[in-house]
């Protein structure tokens, strides 16, 4: 991933969680929130309720994909977790890439430009 680095500690999550902006889904949840960097910050979750360890490593997998394929379209500076649901196992990274171009990256425009979401996706 050329402009994003990896997520590793719990308060970022939080912050994400509790300060940014929700962008729901059938296939995920994206959070985001600006962070004063000159790169994106990645964190990707997947929960218990996804399935066994088989299950929630291949959504980790699809997640990184895709966002690799659309990585240079979004604006960088924002602090992002990607939360998996489980509709996601049923897809395949092609459509999960089609979601982030079309609707997930458009949505991450608007929250670094501090414009209130509208409903898509």
């Amino acid at each position: 991933m050329l402009l994003t680095e990896v997520m590793t500690e719990n308060r970022q999550f939080q912050l994400c969680y509790r300060k940014g902006t929700c962008i729901p889904s059938r296939m995920v949840v994206l959070y985001a929130r600006k962070n004063q960097l000159a790169v994106n910050r990645l964190g990707i979750t997947t929960g218990k309720k996804l399935g066994n360890a088989v299950c929630r490593s291949r959504a980790r997998r699809l997640i990184r994909q895709a966002w690799r394929e659309n990585e240079l379209n979004a604006p960088v500076g924002l602090d992002i977790v990607i939360v998996a649901r489980t509709r996601l196992l049923a897809e395949n990274s092609v459509s999960l890439s089609h979601y982030l171009r079309k609707y997930g990256i458009p949505a991450l425009h608007d929250v670094y430009a501090d414009k209130p979401m509208h409903g898509k996706g």
